[in-house]
């Protein structure tokens, strides 16, 4: 089989484009990290920035249990985004392992 640079061309142009849209399907993510049966919750983005926060009132009365609340949700909000951007990841590689840093995300 011999080795084709237009081929090489075309491919490295899918793959820029598939990068493109994953970057913006990644800003259309939201996931939330609750924590205290409720009493906490955070919701990011796929780009990690907070899109809100959600306080009980009854979370208030006790700074280290707010603390730890607002710290344990905050954790399960990055997880779940990380988990959707991995899977993404997946979905666009077709499950080659990519080293990370290899991809401007």
């Amino acid at each position: 089989m011999d080795f084709d640079m237009n081929n090489l061309g075309a491919l490295m142009g899918n793959m820029q484009q598939k990068v493109a849209q994953m970057k913006a399907n990644q800003a259309n993510i939201r996931c939330e990290g609750i924590a205290g049966g409720g009493m906490v919750k955070i919701t990011l983005t796929g780009d990690y920035q907070v899109d809100s926060v959600h306080i009980d009132p009854g979370a208030m009365d006790d700074r280290e249990l707010l603390e730890d609340l607002f710290r344990a949700a905050t954790s399960e909000a990055l997880r779940k985004v990380q988990d959707e951007i991995a899977a993404g990841m997946q979905e666009l590689t077709g499950g080659l392992p990519i080293p990370p840093g290899m991809l401007p995300f």
